[in-house]
């Protein structure tokens, strides 16, 4: 009994460390006004910057974090994405992502 209790406790653990919160749109627009110079008031894409109006979520975060890491070499990216977190990336990525 006490086996199948602490089998029923592991599995149940497991199950909420591998939950994600899901990303907050609001809070993404509220940090993309540094990107809007580059990229576009909605993210429409200008001469300086691509577009990420409707880009998807694991590509855009993906980028993110390779602007971040270096492997992706723009120091301009570099110096905008060194001080944001994971949770600020997927809120952006969320937040472009709604965009149309």
């Amino acid at each position: 009994m006490n086996r199948i209790l602490l089998s029923a406790l592991i599995v149940g653990s497991v199950g909420l460390a591998g939950t994600a919160h899901a990303a907050d749109a609001a809070a993404g627009k509220a940090k993309s006004t540094s990107c809007a110079m580059c990229h576009g008031a909605n993210g429409e894409g200008t001469q300086m910057g691509t577009k990420l109006a409707g880009e998807d979520q694991a590509k855009f975060i993906a980028a993110m974090n390779d602007y971040k890491t270096g492997k992706k070499d723009n120091a301009m990216m570099k110096m905008q994405t060194t001080p944001l977190s994971a949770d600020d990336i997927a809120n952006l990525a969320a937040y472009y992502a709604s965009l149309k």
